[in-house]
């Protein structure tokens, strides 16, 4: 498998490699027989730390909150899939090429999986996709930066699958029983993800003069956006700020502060980035001996809310494919759905006699 040539297989790359993961597929088994103990009100069930089911009673808030976030991460894993995709012809190789069609295809898989778990609370994909297209509802704006070079696929693979990882581990724990299982799945295929971006900065820093180059330059333009992927900062004084991250830990949606998760990236990333010889654009990069942390400099979060609000290089463009890709595709769903008709009305008259 890709990534175990140069690294050791046993070694954590990433936040889904540490066996959080699979705690969570071992609390999952037991919950059955925990929820039969401790209640099935929204209320017991939190306080048990166990899943709220589709059927069980929620307050209309939490359900809103879910459709929300869920969606959200649906639509990223939608239109994540257009700056890769986009190099795929020009991968330099038949291995590199098979890796990242395989790639680009499980992002899609992971939005179908997003989908039908924010269809278990009552909302139709096809209602979430036109307030995308519409631009009522929101992806990560980390797909909005162009992938200038094939370094930049590394680098996508290495810093943005790596911040996707360590902000979606926690979520396999989440408090809404659908959404958890989903990420399970995602986070096992991410980790793949992750060490194939590793893999291909590995080989650019030890090539030429002008691949290292196109490592580092590909380093120096991703780092601050997948840094701002963990969302605003959330903690401290900005807590009474606003934000959805009070209620959603409340609530269990949400395990960690958008902080504790981008100081968590941001210690494991450093020394994978010394041992592929690339240097973080961050000159305030420094560990910090009484925390034991890696202190780091100052966000622009102005350059976030700009590009959230369209101003960035590629949000036109972004949605401009995905709802022609969608437009174009409408005759699929339509011979799917007249097959699914079909079948439907055979197995009712097979039924009836």
């Amino acid at each position: 498998m890709y990534g175990n040539d140069f690294i050791d297989p046993d070694e954590p790359l990433n936040a889904a490699e540490f066996g959080d993961v699979d705690d969570a597929v071992a609390a999952a088994a037991t919950t059955a027989a925990q929820r039969a103990e401790g209640g099935s009100s929204f209320e017991a069930l939190l306080a048990a730390d166990q899943r709220i089911e589709p059927r069980d009673e929620m307050p209309e808030a939490y359900r809103k909150t879910l459709i929300r976030q869920i969606a959200q991460h649906a639509h990223s894993e939608i239109i994540g899939m257009q700056p890769e995709g986009n190099w795929i012809s020009r991968a330099p190789s038949l291995r590199r090429k098979a890796i990242l069609m395989a790639k680009v295809q499980d992002e899609a898989g992971h939005g179908l999986y997003l989908y039908a778990a924010a269809e278990t609370l009552g909302v139709d994909r096809a209602e979430l996709l036109d307030l995308l297209h519409s631009g009522k509802q929101k992806y990560s704006s980390i797909f909005n930066y162009p992938t200038l070079t094939w370094a930049d696929n590394g680098a996508i693979g290495w810093l943005v699958d790596g911040a996707a990882i360590m902000n979606q581990v926690p979520l396999c724990r989440c408090s809404y029983g659908p959404y958890a299982r989903a990420m399970i799945r995602v986070c096992k295929e991410e980790s793949f993800h992750q060490r194939q971006g590793f893999e291909i900065l590995w080989t650019l820093s030890r090539g030429t003069a002008a691949q290292k180059d196109m490592a580092q330059d590909a380093a120096n333009r991703w780092w601050w956006p997948a840094l701002m992927m963990f969302g605003p900062p959330d903690t401290g004084d900005a807590a009474t700020t606003g934000g959805h991250t009070a209620q959603s830990m409340a609530w269990g949606i949400k395990r960690f502060s958008n902080d504790d998760l981008r100081q968590k990236f941001v210690d494991m990333t450093v020394p994978q980035a010394a041992k592929l010889g690339l240097t973080l654009p961050d000159p305030d990069l420094r560990f910090n001996e009484e925390t034991g942390h890696w202190d780091f400099g100052a966000i622009d979060w102005s350059e976030l809310w700009r590009v959230l609000k369209g101003d960035g290089a590629c949000n036109a463009e972004r949605i401009e494919r995905r709802v022609g890709a969608h437009h174009e595709g409408a005759w699929v769903r339509e011979a799917a759905n007249a097959y699914a008709a079909r079948h439907d009305l055979g197995q009712q008259q097979e039924y009836v006699a």
